[in-house]
């Protein structure tokens, strides 16, 4: 069960980081917000429908355009899912290490953040 930290500031108290560097068992989600949580696995659920027509398409000799047109949408649409955690990850983990002050843990999160941009980029 993660801690509540309280802000500098009037708001409510906040979580500590929710990637799992504080739950002793490894690297687990914590803070999640269960509305974006959901909010994904549908995207996910959806992606994974699209990936299975996909497979059809091409196992039916499909018109290439439309199969292609098809692999930009699950794309676009993991884009999107990945653009939501990315979000979530600059607005709660990274957000309390910066509150926390704990400059090791800032530094961590930088960059784990910039390791994961450069992966992105080749």
């Amino acid at each position: 069960m993660p801690k509540a930290a309280e802000s500098t500031d009037a708001l409510e108290p906040i979580a500590e980081c929710g990637c799992g560097a504080h739950d002793g068992e490894g690297r687990k989600a914590l803070g999640v917000d269960p509305e974006a949580k959901m909010r994904n696995l549908h995207r996910l659920r959806r992606i994974e429908g699209q990936v299975r027509g996909l497979q059809k398409m091409i196992e039916e000799d499909r018109y290439c355009i439309d199969v292609l047109t098809q692999l930009r949408a699950v794309r676009a649409a993991l884009s999107r899912v990945e653009t939501e955690m990315l979000k979530a990850h600059l607005g709660h983990c990274i957000e309390a290490a910066i509150v926390g002050g704990d400059q090791a843990e800032q530094r961590q999160k930088a960059s784990e953040l910039i390791e994961l941009l450069d992966r992105a980029a080749r």
